[in-house]
């Protein structure tokens, strides 16, 4: 599903893999840029977004994750940034975690 907002500015194949990138709404100049690998894209070059719609199916690998896992990145230009701080309700958790007290 998309992170947030935006326009597709790339769905194809680099390197093999399935590729998405998807430029984010209001986000300033450079724009942020959220990206998905290995996918099948859904949605074509060009096409807006909305946050939480589906854009892309997961690739089956072989891949270097037994069951496959997805690649998901932020950029401006060409700094790497963290992708969780898109998230507005704190880091991810993947449930469930024994041991571990929910909050």
């Amino acid at each position: 599903m998309a992170a947030a907002t935006g326009r597709v500015s790339f769905a194809g194949r680099v390197a093999g893999r399935g590729v998405l990138v998807i430029e984010l709404a209001g986000s300033g100049a450079p724009p942020l840029r959220t990206t998905y690998e290995p996918v099948r894209a859904l949605v074509a070059k060009g096409d807006e977004v909305a946050a939480g719609r589906p854009v892309g199916l997961l690739e089956a690998g072989p891949f270097h994750c037994a069951e496959g896992c997805l690649h998901w990145g932020l950029r401006r230009g060409e700094a790497y940034l963290n992708p969780l701080s898109l998230l507005r309700h704190g880091p991810s958790r993947l449930l469930p975690v024994f041991g571990v007290p929910e909050p």
